[in-house]
This record gives structure tokens, C-alpha cells and sequence, in this order.
């Protein structure tokens, strides 16, 4: 039997960063590009609530919502897979945080930062010449793009895409990715590293096999036979979009050879022939 379970499904990500502050802001601060001098000291859950409609589930619950000693709003959520509706969604989250602060009576002026951290086990940005993990979004100014404003900020990491550059790192940034990416039901030694900081051996006790009911067992494979069968789903539909897009840029490419054919002055018949489209398309040409 498995002595540790996945740390990024449902059931265990919330019991760690849902149910012990200490954990989940040890994780905004390792995470999140604070200003110097306001790191975060103590957070205070808010009350989950539901969010919009998306591809994986009905209703997704926002896995972790919190307010630190700043008055700043917190998001965490955790992505099995990405969409492009998931960046909409985690925009959204963060907007509707930032502006329930105007129903509490603050004015303007008053408005605390709002970050949104999205762990996603899956590639969600493909850059040209960026591998990197993390991607931030703020607000800045498209012809000054030092003007950054940081009351709405969305940051996006890539699990799938971190690899550690020394494994001796006692970085606490390093420890909770390590964590995150390879803890899983088949880890059989941790390493001294991770075992060595209290709040990842705090973590690793929380995903101890030992600790879970059979409910909750029955609930934790549910969710790992939901997600597989979503990530299929997606799969699919990605492969096919992939080849409806081929056949479309095919089709294009010879509609362009029918019209430089046309235009050399090539007969209708000919065209057709060379380049199989039927004549009556090429006549509209």
C-alpha cells in the first residue's frame, strides 16, 4: 500500500493549504513576487464560494481563499489540467475578490492587491525561447511598460515544467516545488532535504496514506478517475482540432496553387486535375 498520496489532488491540497495557515502562507511567500518588507505574517481563511461554469466540473470550488495582516487577498487553486478557459476563470476570481472590498464600505483609495496563484500540473504557455515555469500578469501600460500596477496579479506555474537546478537547495521556493512535483502514491523515500524543513514534514505527514478514511480514499480515487477521464476528453479534442487544422491549411494551400494557375492561365479542367478541388470552386476563383 501506498505511504503517501498525490499532494495535488482535491482531497489532499485542501486538507494542507485549506485547514493550516502556517502551510499555505509559507507557500505564498515562497511563490508569489511580494515587495520587500511585506511578506506575509498571518492569513485568515475567507469562505469559499462558486465560481463560473468551466470544462471540468459543473461548479469548481476556489481551492483556497485568504486575507494576510496587509489586507491583501489571496487565491490558490490546483489545475490537473489547462484550458484556455482556466486563465478567464482564475481573471475572474481575482477581479470579483478585488471589488468585494467596495461592499465592505471601503472607498477607492482603500483597495488592498489581489493575487491569484494557480498551480497547474500541466503546459499551459508555450513562449517562443521561454521554458520557464512561472508566468506573471499585472496591469501595465502597453507604451510604458516599466508603469506595472499590482492591485490584480495572476501568477501561472507550470508544474510539469519545473526541474530543480540543485536538489541540495534549501530554498523554501525549491522545497514546496519539489514537494508538489514529486510526491506522489509511488514515492517510497523522501529525500532528507525535504524531510528536514518543518513545514514540507508537516506537509508530507498530512499525505500520509495512514491519516484517510475509506471515504476519503473512495473520494481521493473518484477524483483521480475524473481527472484522467477529463484530460482523455481533451486530448482528443486537441488532436482533432489538430487535424481539422491540417486538412483546412491543406485545403487553403490549394486554393492559392489554383489561383496562381488560374492566373498563368491555366484551363478550369486542368486545375481540377492537378489539384484535385472540384471545378465548380475553381470557376469561382
Amino acid at each position: 500500500m501506498a505511504k503517501y498520496l498525490n499532494p495535488k489532488v482535491d482531497l489532499t491540497f485542501k486538507k494542507i493549504f485549506g485547514e493550516h495557515p502556517n502551510l499555505v502562507k509559507s507557500l505564498l511567500n515562497a511563490l508569489l513576487p511580494l515587495p520587500e518588507g511585506m511578506e506575509i505574517v498571518k492569513v485568515e481563511y475567507l469562505t469559499s464560494e462558486n465560481v463560473p461554469e468551466n470544462p471540468a466540473k459543473k461548479y469548481s470550488i476556489v481551492d483556497v481563499r485568504c486575507t494576510d495582516n496587509h489586507g491583501r487577498g489571496f487565491i490558490v487553486e490546483m489545475q490537473s489540467y489547462w484550458n484556455k478557459e482556466f486563465f478567464s476563470r482564475t481573471f475572474f476570481n481575482a477581479a470579483s475578490m478585488y471589488t468585494k472590498q467596495l461592499a465592505k464600505g471601503n472607498p477607492f483609495e482603500r483597495l488592498k492587491e489581489v493575487y491569484a496563484l494557480a498551480l497547474v500540473n500541466d503546459e499551459a504557455f508555450n513562449y517562443d525561447g521561454d521554458s520557464g515555469y512561472m508566468q506573471e500578469f499585472y496591469i501595465t501600460n502597453k507604451n510604458h511598460p516599466e508603469d506595472i500596477h499590482h492591485d490584480l496579479s495572476l501568477i501561472f506555474v507550470e508544474l510539469v515544467k519545473y526541474r530543480p537546478a540543485d536538489r541540495g537547495s534549501r530554498a523554501i521556493k525549491d522545497l514546496w516545488l519539489r514537494f508538489l512535483t514529486e510526491i506522489n502514491e509511488q514515492t517510497e523515500k523522501v529525500d532528507d532535504v525535504l524531510l528536514e524543513n518543518p513545514d514540507i514534514s508537516q506537509a508530507l505527514n498530512i499525505v500520509e496514506r495512514s491519516a484517510y478514511t475509506d471515504a476519503d480514499m473512495y473520494a481521493y480515487e473518484d477524483y483521480l478517475l475524473e481527472v484522467m477521464t477529463q484530460r482523455n476528453s481533451m486530448k482528443s479534442e486537441r488532436a482533432e482540432g489538430r487535424e481539422e487544422g491540417i486538412a483546412q491549411g491543406a485545403q487553403s494551400e490549394k486554393l492559392e496553387t489554383a489561383k496562381r494557375m488560374k492566373a498563368k492561365g491555366f484551363d478550369n479542367s486542368t486545375i481540377a486535375e492537378l489539384t484535385q478541388l472540384p471545378i465548380n470552386e475553381i470557376a469561382k476563383l
